[in-house]
């Protein structure tokens, strides 16, 4: 099972402020991600990771039939069936390792989304399978996560570099070709996630039988460095990836996928 870091009270508490203010989620990573929905109205959306469940509304308020958001976190739950509850929305306890159980009961869906969450995820291909198995043939999957340059550094003290008059010039890490569990502070200690360089997030959605459409690493716009002037030092490092993939109409068969 993933570790459940947002059930620990002084974390969720501490990621909850984090969220109430403008957030890299809110200036940065959202904006991206929204830019890159594909059209859902009549659509059966899956959300891995909802949280609070705000983008499960949101895809109910932009014409979705049916919204399953998933989480491990029953405090997340918790506060999205306060927040945001629908007829059109099932919010389900589910460790994203277990998308098996919803392949089993006959789910599908046309659009799998998840807001960073998949570098918790530690077995990728199964993940990635997973989805895949959950899509309806035309599919949509869009995930964001930390950036791999972000999660690399083994020790997770990747950091950003001064010049003389203080502002950030560059970003140091390392290990970034070493896959696999990084353990770190946010917040809490011990907090859990797992590293893996671009090439091997990419060739494993081509083996799962994805097509890439778009790999976004988001930068700020004027606006958003306007209301957070710190943001501007993403043009050196970037904070997260975003990753937009389809199934196709004919997928290949098992044996076929990964040729």
């Amino acid at each position: 099972m993933s570790q459940n870091i947002f059930d620990n009270e002084t974390f969720f508490n501490e990621y909850r402020k984090l969220r109430e203010g403008k957030s890299y989620n809110d200036l940065l990573e959202q904006p991206a991600m929204q830019a890159l929905l594909p059209g859902l109205t009549g659509k059966r959306v899956l959300d891995i990771g909802c949280g609070f469940g705000h983008n499960c509304l949101d895809f109910i308020n932009r014409g979705a039939s049916r919204v399953m958001g998933i989480d491990l976190s029953q405090k997340m739950l918790s506060a999205a069936q306060k927040e945001a509850s629908h007829p059109g929305i099932t919010y389900r306890r589910m460790d994203m390792a277990g998308l098996s159980q919803l392949v089993s009961e006959g789910e599908r869906f046309d659009l799998i989304y998840s807001s960073l969450a998949f570098h918790y995820a530690e077995d990728f291909p199964r993940l990635m399978a997973g989805c895949f198995s959950l899509l309806h043939p035309g599919g949509v999957l869009l995930w964001s996560q930390e950036h791999p340059i972000v999660t690399a550094t083994l020790d997770c003290a990747g950091h950003f570099n001064q010049d003389e008059q203080g502002n950030p010039c560059s970003y140091t890490f390392s290990d970034y070709a070493k896959s696999g569990r990084r353990v770190g502070t946010w917040f809490v200690e011990g907090v859990v996630n797992y590293h893996r360089p671009m090439g091997e997030i990419l060739t494993t959605l081509a083996h799962a039988g994805f097509v890439l459409t778009d790999a976004v690493e988001p930068t700020p716009s004027p606006q958003a460095i306007k209301q957070r002037p710190d943001l501007a030092k993403e043009f050196i490092k970037p904070a997260f990836l975003i990753i937009r993939a389809k199934k196709p109409e004919n997928p290949l068969s098992g044996t076929e996928k990964g040729k």
